[in-house]
């Protein structure tokens, strides 16, 4: 089974993140993990971090001569940033700084965290809950990514909304190219002029923008995933993947939350049958998943980000040493993300697919797997 896990923290001395599952055989190469790490850190309304750093991964281990071996796969990104906090973010000696964190601000881990854990300096919540740890996942997604292509499935993402601009209609084949044009993420040039407008806007007035994002992924096979037990279900699995991204509050698959205002004839894809295609349907609402199974259509995820809480026009908050009402800590952040969530958006739906692959194709090395893929595909063809 696919699984990986994370360490690190926002100033700490860098990321690191371990990949188990990757069948040996499976060509990866650094260089197409530092494009994908570099596609997180563009767009339009990102803060001063991303001027500092420039995201490149090291490979550690399990991979040799640009290929996976079966082992464990051990990835580290470096923070550039470190030597300006490295006295305050040691992990030997004591604190000789002093300089503490005793305003939480709302809508961060903040408090919530300081009570869990009995600190009372909240930095300690907020480096490892700060959203720099995506960009371990998006390392993982884009090895994930490697493995999927190895079976024709692409994965992309783009924005539809940021505060109250939308974009309007545009052609499918066109999406992903002018999602990869724009400053943010938009395929909707008009709708991406609005876009960069309002973030200027609001970056004056020392506000945060949130919006929509939508994941797209082509060429899904036909039976990820099981409707036999509830954590086995695919949409459920994309959900929690997706939710656990910070600041995503909802998760909507297909037509998502538009269902609930239609009708049960409205809703459902009508299923068609020729020689050509075999099964197909001509509308696509359910997003591509039906009864936590992968139904073979394209899968769409669409994920809704709150504004950063983090604001220069810092908010009401309590110091929690003296109980006195305060501002909130003024902590350097972006003041729109949703474009950059986009990619670590693909990184999780790339993990949760990948992961679904193995599970049902198996395979100690890609070439066993691709052989297990080829036989089902053609049974289902048979069909």
């Amino acid at each position: 089974m696919i699984r990986f896990s994370t360490a690190g923290e926002s100033h700490g001395q860098g990321l690191v993140t371990i990949l188990e599952g990757i069948p040996a055989g499976l060509n990866i190469n650094s260089e197409d993990i530092d494009v994908d790490l570099a596609r997180r850190q563009k767009g339009y309304g990102r803060g001063g971090r991303m001027r500092i750093e420039t995201d490149q991964v090291i490979i550690l281990s399990g991979v040799r001569f640009a290929k996976s071996i079966g082992s464990p796969i051990a990835m580290a990104i470096k923070n550039r940033d470190w030597e300006n906090w490295k006295y305050m973010m040691t992990p030997t000696g004591v604190d000789i700084d002093g300089k503490h964190l005793h305003n939480p601000r709302p809508g961060h881990a903040d408090l919530a965290g300081l009570i869990k854990y009995g600190t009372h300096d909240f930095r300690d919540i907020l480096e490892r809950s700060s959203a720099r740890e995506t960009a371990a996942r998006v390392a993982v997604g884009s090895v994930c990514r490697a493995l999927l292509k190895e079976f024709g499935i692409n994965i992309f993402s783009y924005v539809e909304e940021i505060g109250k601009v939308k974009m309007g209609a545009v052609a499918h084949n066109e999406l992903q190219h002018n999602a990869e044009m724009s400053f943010v993420r938009c395929p909707d040039k008009v709708a991406t002029k609005k876009m960069i407008q309002l973030i200027r806007k609001t970056s004056s007035n020392g506000d945060t923008l949130g919006g929509k994002f939508k994941v797209v992924a082509e060429n899904v096979p036909v039976g990820l995933g099981s409707h036999t037990q509830w954590d086995l279900k695919l949409d459920g699995r994309l959900a929690q993947s997706l939710m656990s991204i910070q600041a995503v509050k909802a998760v909507e698959v297909g037509y998502g939350t538009k269902l609930a205002r239609l009708l049960g004839s409205e809703v459902h894809d009508e299923i068609y049958y020729s020689d050509k295609k075999g099964f197909y349907r001509n509308t696509n609402r359910a997003g591509g998943i039906e009864g936590g199974i992968s139904n073979g259509q394209t899968l769409e995820v669409t994920c809704t980000m709150k504004p950063i809480p983090s604001l220069v026009k810092a908010l009401k908050s309590v110091n929690v040493h003296t109980k006195k009402a305060s501002k909130a800590e003024a902590v350097r952040s972006d003041v729109c993300a949703v474009p950059a969530a986009g990619i670590v958006g693909e990184a999780a739906v790339a993990f949760e697919l990948a992961r679904a692959m193995v599970e049902k194709f198996g395979g100690d090395n890609i070439e066993d797997m691709k052989n297990n893929f080829d036989s089902y595909m053609k049974r289902v063809r048979e069909i």
